[in-house]
């Protein structure tokens, strides 16, 4: 993978989560390298806004940046396109140029976002 951010890091939380969902889609090493080396990079560096990142506002937090993906296009889930289903909520820091991925889950599996996680994590 390209460097296309100064870091991009994984939260522990974000390690487990993701860990359980490679062994029910076998694809997401490769899905979730091309995300960060189209999606992000287009949204974030680019300005191309497609609907697929969104900025979770209504939480409190004006800093970090919070962000939840809603268009991840997922290989193993066949036939859904990018609204695979599959939902990743990151931060990101502009004046740093890091991403930071908090949380990966599949709409089937969970219906929303941990909140409790991110207000845990970046809250006052």
């Amino acid at each position: 993978m390209t460097k296309i951010f100064s870091e991009v890091r994984r939260l522990p939380e974000f390690e487990r989560d993701y860990k359980k969902l490679k062994k029910k889609f076998r694809t997401l090493d490769e899905d979730f390298d091309t995300f960060v080396e189209t999606q992000l990079k287009l949204f974030h560096k680019l300005g191309v806004d497609n609907g697929g990142c969104v900025r979770i506002s209504d939480i409190g937090i004006e800093r970090p940046q919070i962000y939840k993906v809603l268009k991840f296009a997922c290989k193993a889930l066949k036939g859904r396109g990018s609204k695979s289903g599959i939902r990743i909520t990151y931060t990101y820091y502009p004046d740093e140029d890091v991403i930071e991925f908090i949380e990966i889950y599949f709409k089937g599996d969970k219906s929303r976002e941990g909140r409790d996680r991110i207000l845990r994590i970046y809250g006052q």
